[in-house]
């Protein structure tokens, strides 16, 4: 019963969830806030880049606590999709969005 009500930043609470008990409801939303942000300004920048521009690097999201194995098994799949033609959207196909 002690262990259930124990800080969220415990020795007991950090050995059993990590890094993850640094990150409370407002961090997640932070970073939720920098990535959609990230692919905002992407978008931006693609559609005024022009068509003769190289294609920019979509970015990347902001790491998140206990993410490291799901991003090293999807690491590659992603990267795939943004080499792909099919992966980031053109900036033609942003501005008929947008348009």
């Amino acid at each position: 019963m002690l262990v259930k009500h124990m800080p969220r930043d415990s020795a007991v609470n950090r050995d059993l969830h990590g890094e993850a008990v640094e990150w409370d409801a407002s961090t997640h939303l932070l970073a939720a806030l920098v990535d959609h942000t990230a692919v905002s300004n992407w978008m931006t920048a693609t559609i005024n880049s022009g068509e003769d521009a190289e294609p920019l690097d979509y970015p990347e999201p902001v790491s998140r606590p206990g993410s490291r194995e799901a991003d090293s098994e999807s690491a590659e799949p992603r990267q795939a999709a943004r080499e792909s033609s099919t992966g980031a959207p053109s900036s033609n196909q942003l501005a008929s969005f947008f348009g």
